[in-house]
């Protein structure tokens, strides 16, 4: 059985009359990179600032590392780090200054602490540089290498490439990776981004309107129907052209594999038709995407 880091029990937040968050069941756990997922205004946001403590919830219990985060604050905190939104920094002092100020507020920090999370992040060359100076994409940097500073065993991180280009996303998306990998940190990572969690989280939950929609594996949770598909035959460049000629088929990409998308029920179609002209076909793989899945749940769609 894994180890459970973050628990929470039907946790409840109400403004108003308004529920914002409504009964939600969290699990994550050792090693997880938990994708949680849901459209903007879901309570996404909500929902960790209650975990973090900076919300009080109207009802339900938060757990982590098998305590109560509210009754023991400040142990099961001194463990975590939570990035939620931008992260706010000294702007007229260097990169390296900032986290000696901000680091030692938790606990003495070593200088080669420092310079191993500015390294880790890929600004150890601008370590002396003013904050100021610093791309939005930086200073994101620099906010997960705070984090890290004090070697925390779960990153809580609410949409931490909002704002950024696509190279500064994959630069966030290859630290969370490396943070994950190299360091055996547990990351709950917050976003709207479907493709961004996609290609990191093994685990996700899915919340909308304030509830739990669905929650597991992001492996098992894609298996099903779907309209794209992967293909390995031989010859692959013969069957390219045989696709290719057919109106009703959209080629998406040619790898090892080929990747096709096709109208819902056509498979074995597609199939046929490559059997009939020689092809090859040692593997057919209905694909779902995170996008079709996501779109599904939260439109109600009852054929998961």
């Amino acid at each position: 059985m894994p180890e459970t880091i973050l628990r929470t029990e039907g946790l409840s937040k109400k403004f108003g009359q308004r529920w914002a968050v409504k009964d939600v069941n969290l699990e994550v756990n050792k090693g997880d990179i938990f994708g949680f997922l849901g459209p903007n205004g879901a309570g996404k946001s909500t929902t960790i600032r209650m975990i973090l403590t900076l919300l009080t919830p109207t009802s339900g219990s938060v757990r982590i590392f098998g305590k109560d985060v509210r009754r023991d604050r400040h142990e099961v905190l001194s463990r975590v780090c939570g990035i939620v939104e931008k992260p706010d920094f000294y702007i007229y002092l260097s990169a390296y200054r900032n986290l000696e100020v901000l680091g030692n507020l938790s606990r003495k920090i070593a200088k080669d602490e420092i310079v191993s999370a500015l390294e880790i992040v890929g600004l150890a060359s601008r370590a002396n540089d003013k904050v100021k100076t610093f791309s939005h994409g930086m200073k994101q940097r620099l906010g997960i290498a705070q984090a890290i500073l004090t070697k925390p065993d779960l990153v809580i991180m609410d949409e931490p490439t909002s704002g950024l280009d696509p190279q500064g996303m994959k630069e966030v998306r290859d630290l969370v990776l490396t943070l994950s990998r190299d360091h055996g940190t547990t990351i709950f990572l917050s976003s709207h981004l479907l493709t961004e969690v996609h290609s990191v989280a093994n685990r996700m939950a899915v919340l909308n309107h304030g509830e739990l929609i669905v929650q597991g594996k992001v492996s098992d949770l894609l298996k099903g129907d779907s309209s794209y598909y992967s293909i390995n035959v031989s010859p692959q460049d013969r069957a390219v052209e045989i696709l290719k000629a057919q109106p009703w088929i959209e080629i998406v990409s040619v790898a090892n594999e080929i990747d096709i998308h096709i109208d819902s029920g056509r498979a074995a179609e597609v199939n046929r038709l490559l059997v009939v002209n020689d092809i090859e076909v040692s593997s057919f793989t209905a694909k779902r995407t995170l996008e079709d899945y996501f779109l599904k749940i939260t439109e109600g769609a009852s054929d998961l």
